[in-house]
């Protein structure tokens, strides 16, 4: 009986409480029991019974323990581990899993004494689990959230709802024609462009082609760069296809004879739409229509998500932090630079500064950023863009693409005269972008003195780690593909593609490769002096700056991606 009625032994946060005159001793063992009692947490219990506010026991159980607390505000939960979101332990606990990095599962609590939750989240997950100090009151709205939109997410669509999926234009604006959905309310039609756009996202595409050809109607959809066909339809469904698709688009369905470009918006949960870029274009056997899917998640990844090695990351933290100066970034179509430019604009998108951007279009809608599209048959191009934007006092501009000599010209003077300015190029690495400019016609003295930094990248498919396989080569073959004899001596592992039922043909996903190139007094001289692209490559090489080459050889050398990959993506 004496055990019985002996004190609760109060935890470091209770204690804190007490010791700051906010609880008596008392109540800080009657809460601390109760909240035992009723498989509860210390510190919800205590908001729950109002007995403290929640920030006020955030800022204390801050100092406790020496954690900063996190802002739930500022997270981004589309970007949380949801495939480790396990109801019954986040509801039992009041803990939310907010990143995974590598085998590190950090999970959000109120209460860093609830031990119990963390042991419990690394037993089930097989991860190491590290606590994120958060508001309660934040906490329990977040969780809320994230197990609604869990609840509601694609993977949870079946035959029976694809009629009821919630589809249609980015907007609510009037159609501006009298043609509406019920006009060509087709309901095997509705069921097959419903099915494809679910199943397309679930498989992780970007990119979705409905192709009408004299015989056949094909579907394909690109996934990790790479196209495969997922479905065919009778030759006879292509126009009515084409019909639904431009109607959710806001096009003109009367028209077939010119290509056309609308938006539509597919709504996967009361919280979460993921948009789509569509593209009609008139062939031989009718309209070819391409749907680019709008991941707004790929804008707010991070730049750790992006692939960067770490000195490259720094360089490119530092240039984009000065307030002046040009940043390019250059590659082929596809190759990821829209979300690099976007990744640098997340990062300095705070309330001090002005951003304005010109694109063509505007792919996501980044919140605080003043976004444009350009438009040149009313002759607003990226060139006037650029002259309204100057006239408003802007601190960081981006142009979707230097085209011509006047956008090249302006984007240089802006970049000379205080802004920070983002644009890209279309060519093959970064030394060939400096001469591409002399080329345009940019006087070699502008070019030295405004350009800060260029980034060449390519996007290359990563190796699936479930099923990807170690792979014997000679040295000989090594040296051939680029590797120098010190870097063959670390023995490293080259890990060939295999294939499962996670992945696509021994892929899943894709990392960036990069040449992260400043440009230094020594190579500002050089294009003073007219020098071609390949003295500014000899040059570049000589201050230790990876080509795209090195940087893919890296990649291969962590086990991310295969040698066949990088030859495919890299042509020398």
């Amino acid at each position: 009986m004496a055990n019985m009625t002996a004190p609760i032994r109060l935890s470091g946060l209770a204690r804190r409480l007490v010791s700051e005159g906010l609880l008596t001793e008392d109540q800080a063992q009657t809460a601390q029991a109760t909240a035992k009692q009723a498989s509860q947490s210390f510190v919800t219990y205590l908001v729950n019974n109002k007995l403290l506010k929640s920030d006020v026991i955030g800022a204390i159980a801050s100092q406790e323990f020496g954690v900063p607390l996190f802002d739930l505000d500022s997270m981004n939960m589309e970007l949380a581990p949801t495939s480790l979101f396990q109801e019954k332990l986040i509801r039992q606990h009041n803990a939310l899993p907010l990143f995974q990095r590598g085998k590190r599962l950090y999970v959000a609590v109120s209460d860093p004494t609830n031990l119990q939750a963390l042991d419990e989240f690394q037993f089930n997950t097989a991860l190491n689990t590290f606590p994120v100090l958060v508001d309660e009151q934040k906490l329990s709205v977040t969780i809320e959230k994230a197990l609604d939109n869990k609840n509601q997410v694609l993977d949870d669509f079946d035959d029976a709802e694809l009629d009821d999926i919630d589809l249609g234009p980015d907007d609510d604006g009037d159609r501006g024609s009298e043609l509406t959905d019920k006009n060509i309310d087709d309901t095997p039609v509705v069921r097959f462009i419903n099915g494809i756009l679910t199943q397309a996202i679930k498989a992780g595409a970007s990119d979705i082609h409905f192709e009408p050809y004299e015989k056949k109607y094909r579907v394909r959809v690109r996934i990790d760069g790479i196209l495969h066909e997922t479905k065919t339809a009778p030759v006879a469904l292509g126009g009515r296809i084409a019909a639904r698709i431009k109607v959710l688009s806001r096009m003109n369905i009367a028209e077939r004879r010119v290509p056309q470009d609308g938006r539509m918006r597919l709504k996967v949960s009361k919280s979460k739409a993921i948009d789509f870029r569509v593209s009609t274009c008139p062939t031989l056997f009718g309209e070819k229509i391409v749907l680019r899917i709008l991941d707004p998640t790929s804008a707010q990844l991070g730049i750790d998500a992006l692939g960067y090695e770490e000195d490259q990351k720094k360089i490119f933290l530092e240039t984009m932090h000065k307030p002046y100066g040009m940043v390019l970034v250059t590659g082929p179509t596809g190759s990821g630079k829209t979300v690099s430019l976007y990744t640098a604009l997340n990062i300095l998108n705070t309330d001090d500064r002005n951003i304005s951007t010109a694109e063509d279009p505007a792919e996501i809608n980044l919140p605080g950023i003043n976004q444009v599209n350009v438009h040149p048959q009313i002759g607003l191009g990226f060139t006037e863009c650029l002259r309204a934007f100057l006239r408003q006092d802007p601190d960081v501009i981006m142009v979707g693409e230097i085209r011509d000599l006047e956008t090249a010209e302006i984007a240089i003077k802006a970049a000379q005269t205080g802004h920070m300015v983002f644009s890209t190029l279309h060519t093959n690495d970064a030394p060939q972008t400096l001469t591409r400019l002399a080329n345009m016609g940019v006087p070699a003295f502008n070019i030295a003195s405004a350009v800060t930094l260029i980034i060449a990248q390519r996007l290359a498919r990563r190796l699936c780690q479930h099923c990807k396989a170690p792979e014997t080569l000679p040295k000989e073959t090594l040296i051939e593909e680029g590797y120098s004899s010190e870097q063959i001596a670390t023995d490293f592992k080259v890990y060939r593609a295999v294939g499962c039922e996670h992945c696509t043909e021994g892929y899943k996903g894709r990392v960036g490769i990069y040449q992260v190139m400043p440009i230094s007094d020594a190579m500002g001289r050089l294009i003073m002096e007219g020098g071609n692209s390949m003295q500014l490559a000899d040059q570049a090489k000589a201050e230790g700056i990876a080509d795209l080459r090195a940087s893919g050889l890296k990649k291969v050398m962590a086990g991310l991606t295969s040698l066949e990959e990088i030859n495919r993506v890299i042509k020398e």
